[in-house]
């Protein structure tokens, strides 16, 4: 991978000492209480995250109507699913898919800051918002993905998609091979948060 995207090693612990410092003091403030932060966290942790995207994307192998639907109007083929409440809120108000397939290749960025389908990818990683990658991924996404360790045939378009506060996107990614005779569950566990963003493929079986 590109050194420009490398981060130093203490980045996390740092980050999360600046964060304890600034709920120390809102608490302090009387801003929020002692249990709000650990509340957000198990939101995402538990109904909000990329097991949801998983499980969309799951359907969308074994289902063709379904993949279609969810490709033509997201929000709607996604509440057809058993999920929990809240998918279209806490950024997921404007989600929208795009299906990769023969001769296309998808891949989600931000130029802007870090719009990000929370209730189907989580919270975004790092190098996601990391200016570097925003820039070059908009200018040359083919040499980035190489970096990522994802080699694009020559033939195949990549189609760069730039998520905002009106449309985040995400990707359906191919479905591997060898895996006809898997179900939903099994399917799901193939899926990562990485190939529904276009920087990786899915796991094969």
């Amino acid at each position: 991978m590109d050194p420009r995207f490398n981060f130093p090693e203490d980045r996390e612990a740092r980050s999360a000492a600046r964060a304890r410092a600034l709920e120390a003091l809102l608490i302090e403030k009387g801003v929020i209480t002692a249990g709000s932060v650990d509340t957000v966290l198990s939101f995402f942790e538990t109904k909000m995250g990329p097991f949801n995207g998983a499980k969309i994307v799951a359907r969308a192998w074994t289902d063709p109507a379904f993949k279609a639907r969810l490709v033509a109007d997201t929000p709607a083929a996604i509440a057809e699913l058993d999920l929990p409440a809240g998918m279209a809120g806490a950024e997921g108000e404007h989600m929208r898919a795009v299906a990769n397939g023969e001769g296309v290749h998808n891949l989600i960025i931000c130029t802007l800051c870090s719009c990000y389908p929370w209730p189907v990818l989580g919270l975004p990683p790092y190098w996601y918002k990391d200016p570097t990658f925003r820039s070059r991924a908009a200018r040359e996404p083919r040499a980035v993905l190489n970096e990522f360790g994802l080699a694009v045939p020559p033939d195949v378009e990549i189609k760069v998609w730039d998520s905002s506060a009106q449309i985040r996107w995400f990707v359906v990614p191919e479905r591997p091979a060898g895996t006809d005779g898997l179900d939903e569950g099994q399917l799901a566990a193939l899926v990562t948060p990485e190939a529904m963003m276009g920087v990786a493929v899915a796991k094969a079986a």
